[in-house]
């Protein structure tokens, strides 16, 4: 008991020091709107979530679908209903799973993938599934990160919006990785994107939605105008050993 109350006091200093920066982020770019934060629980255990949701927290992300399911599962049945966001590259075979518990999809990168999504929405009783179209920011189309060329967006976005339970949010990208694995320049990878969100909503005006920025560059995401957050570690700290 002791340790659930100190994790507590460690999620709730750290989730106000990350809420903070997302404020001054905002104030700093001259924005009205205010970003949503999704927080990333890779590898933490739904003890952690449940602490989080106690917290106020009402997105979370993951980005394997086995462990996402588990962890919602368990919630659920505690009577905790947050908004699931899957994150990660994912598999066609599990756009069924996904399907019975995300509200968004951010990493939509190719048409198998949409064919997949919607049959398994098509076989369910569930408002409409978000999908974001992963961008791959590198200078060349390398899939380091994941994601299509942006040259593939327009396509896979007419695919997104005339499928029947799926609805088109916007875009998702990840900075590139630089080199020694770093990130690359976050500002320029950014930049680029909401150029590319801009080109997606001048098409589809309802597609407004840029989910960018994690951890270590939220400020420059929030400067291009990401709505939506994806930070993990500078919440929850460093993810547990993977057994």
């Amino acid at each position: 008991m002791q340790q659930s109350v100190e994790r507590k006091q460690q999620l709730a200093q750290r989730l106000q020091a990350v809420r903070q920066r997302i404020d001054r982020a905002v104030q700093h770019a001259g924005r009205s709107d205010r970003p949503e934060l999704i927080v990333v629980t890779k590898f933490h255990p739904a003890a952690d979530v449940l602490l989080l949701a106690e917290l106020g927290v009402e997105q979370v992300g993951e980005n394997r679908d086995q462990e996402a399911a588990a962890k919602q599962a368990e919630l659920a049945a505690q009577g905790v209903h947050l908004r699931w966001h899957f994150i990660g590259q994912l598999q066609s075979n599990k756009a069924k799973s996904v399907a019975h518990y995300a509200e968004a999809v951010h990493s939509v990168d190719r048409q198998s993938l949409v064919d997949a999504l919607g049959r398994a929405v098509a076989s369910l009783e569930r408002p409409a599934l978000k999908c974001f179209v992963q961008i791959d920011l590198a200078a060349e189309s390398t899939g380091q990160r994941g994601g299509a060329s942006p040259s593939q967006m327009l396509g896979l976005a007419d695919q997104i919006a005339s499928t029947a339970g799926l609805e088109l949010a916007g875009l998702m990208a990840v900075a590139p990785l630089g080199e020694q694995g770093s990130s690359a320049d976050p500002d320029a990878a950014f930049r680029r994107l909401a150029e590319l969100s801009q080109e997606l909503r001048e098409i589809y005006p309802q597609a407004q939605a840029i989910s960018a920025g994690m951890s270590s560059d939220l400020e420059v995401a929030v400067a291009h105008g990401a709505t939506h957050l994806r930070i993990g570690s500078d919440v929850l700290g460093a993810r547990p050993a993977v057994r």
